[in-house]
């Protein structure tokens, strides 16, 4: 009969059901497996590229550029980057902020010499981690930067 056969020289019967289910619990593990690894690749894609512009009265007072993320959604930020080629001024501040236990901090902050310094500002680069919104102002010490266009451009991944 199918599943079984006969040991030669003892003539019995050996009952290969017990072998049979146990294959059957392994395929079963296996695509198990191969849909959860589905899953990770397919979460951990990363999402079309932002880009964009913010016009402000720069000198006047810190002004906002973007807020990348919000409220409870988890994501990885690998960069930000934002140009300053519109502006003139020798002391240009980028600041970074983000809500910690509820209240708005400030988490980042450096100074850059539009004169001297690359017109575009590598303000990210590598993975950083949020779940909040992640606020990038900017302040200029130069009034003719008022009204100037200051580009931004980053890449987000779901987590």
């Amino acid at each position: 009969m199918p599943g079984e056969f006969y040991i030669e020289g003892k003539k019995e019967k050996v009952d290969l059901t017990e072998i049979k289910n146990l294959i059957s619990q392994i395929q079963t593990s296996v695509t198990q497996v191969q849909n959860n690894v589905t899953t990770v690749v397919t979460k951990s894609e990363g999402l079309a590229p932002v880009t964009g512009s913010a016009m402000g009265d720069w000198e006047t007072a810190e002004s906002d550029v973007v807020t990348i993320g919000s409220h409870n959604a988890r994501y990885k930020v690998h960069s930000l980057v934002i140009s300053i080629s519109n502006l003139v001024g020798t002391a240009i501040t980028v600041r970074l902020y983000m809500l910690v236990n509820g209240i708005e901090c400030k988490v980042y902050e450096q100074a850059f010499d539009a004169t001297a310094d690359p017109p575009g500002l590598w303000v990210i680069n590598g993975t950083v981690g949020i779940h909040e919104g992640l606020r990038a102002t900017l302040q200029s010490n130069d009034a003719a930067d008022n009204g100037q266009s200051v580009d931004f451009d980053y890449m987000l991944e779901v987590m």
